[in-house]
């Protein structure tokens, strides 16, 4: 199905395959409105991930302004990366863009938690739409809370009936 790029909706941008997966199962949460989300493919790479928002996303944004997107990386234990990403989107357009992700990577939460990725996507998006915070309160997935936060507003609202 596509999405109505004049009505609010929202890209998901993974990284690798394990975030695609992660997404993929998210997506599927029953009271999730899937007309006005889309998983693209994995970039191959968070450096990649942020070529593809300047390059492709920033210029649909500035032409549809319904549109958001979600950059989902890993942070590979790197304090800085987040600051990094933010720098790189137009001030214009920060409001628009979340960057979430684990703090090292997918597979370690998975080993640690001993769910499949769809597993946790199914866990993440039952957080979201309940309210509650058993998954992303994970010590591998706290640092998002802020952007979590800030998607509250401009996100959940049009995503879930």
């Amino acid at each position: 199905m596509s999405l109505n790029r004049y009505k609010p909706h929202i890209f998901v941008l993974p990284e690798d395959d394990a975030n695609r997966q992660i997404a993929n199962s998210f997506v599927l949460h029953p009271h999730l409105k899937e007309r006005v989300i889309q998983v693209l493919p994995p970039a191959r790479g968070w450096k990649k991930v942020v070529s593809k928002l300047l390059e492709i996303h920033v210029p649909e944004m500035w032409q549809y302004s319904e549109e958001r997107i979600v950059l989902l990386i890993d942070f590979d234990q790197d304090k800085e990366r987040l600051s990094y990403v933010n720098s790189q989107i137009p001030d214009d357009l920060k409001d628009r863009v979340f960057v979430l992700g684990v703090l090292s990577e997918p597979e370690k939460l998975r080993t640690g938690i001993k769910k499949t990725f769809e597993e946790i996507g199914e866990a993440l998006a039952n957080d979201c739409y309940d309210n509650t915070n058993e998954l992303w309160g994970h010590e591998l997935l706290k640092h998002n809370k802020t952007e979590l936060e800030r998607m509250i507003d401009y996100v959940k609202p049009f995503l879930f009936d």
